[in-house]
This record gives structure tokens, sequence and C-alpha cells, in this order.
């Protein structure tokens, strides 16, 4: 069974993320799947550290940028999300090709979110392994 609210194709995901830092970095969107959500970052001169390697913040852009749009995607009418915690354990480095996220569902609550995500690399070997936490918010609420 779906977790997914929202009617979305995996081009209006991308779309939604021109102009951003999620296209800055390279980020894409590559599958849907009933219970999760993966996308894509090249390990190149935008995501590298100074000694070639993946920068662990760039792991932790692509972890927060698939557990935030699941979460949206998890939502309805004009509730959005946002990001609470977020951690990160690198467990193996990348230093080139592109790195693969798998966001699974934790815990889709009513007013939060727990996601977890893994990143492999090219040999499909697990580089990091993060969990964020969400809020739902509601636009309703603001006003």
């Amino acid at each position: 069974m779906a977790i997914w609210k929202r009617n979305s194709t995996l081009e209006q995901i991308n779309q939604r993320s021109q102009g951003t830092m999620v296209a800055h970095v390279g980020i894409v969107f590559t599958a849907m799947e009933p219970e999760s959500l993966q996308a894509t970052m090249p390990v190149d001169e935008r995501t590298r550290q100074p000694f070639g390697l993946l920068h662990g913040g760039a792991s932790a852009v692509l972890a927060e940028t698939l557990g935030s749009m699941a979460g949206y995607l998890c939502t309805e009418g004009d509730d959005y999300i946002v990001g609470l915690e977020i951690n990160a354990n690198h467990v193996r480095s990348a230093r080139e090709g592109q790195v693969r996220g798998v966001c699974r569902a934790v815990h889709l609550g009513r007013t939060h979110q727990v996601w977890q995500i893994e990143i492999f690399d090219r040999h499909q070997k697990l580089c990091c392994t993060s969990r964020l936490t969400t809020a739902v918010l509601s636009a309703k609420a603001k006003g």
C-alpha cells in the first residue's frame, strides 16, 4: 500500500527543485515506489570536500532533500514540512560517480514524521545512513 497522499510525478518533483540548492548540487529524483523515494547526486566539484571525498554536508543535503520531499508527498492540502533534526553516520567515502539515496518512513504521524535515508555509492555500498525528523505544519494555522 502506497504511503503517498499527493499525486505527483517524478517530473513534477524535479521541476519543483529548479532554482534551489537541490538543483544546484545536481540532485535528481529517480524513483517513487509505494513506500520509498529515491534520488541521485553527483560526486563532483559541487559536492566534494577539499580532499576529494564526498562532503558529509552534501550527504546531509541529499538526505534532508529526500526526507523533506517524501514528507511533503505524505501530506494533503496546504500542509507542509519543515526539518526538525537530522543526523548522519558516514560509513564509507565516495570519490566519483554518483550516490543514490533511498528514503523510507519510520513514523508517519499527524504532527511529525521520522525518515530513514540510506546513501549508496556507485558500487551499491552503503556510504551514509541518516535519520530525519520533520514537523507537519498547516498553512491554515498561520492565519
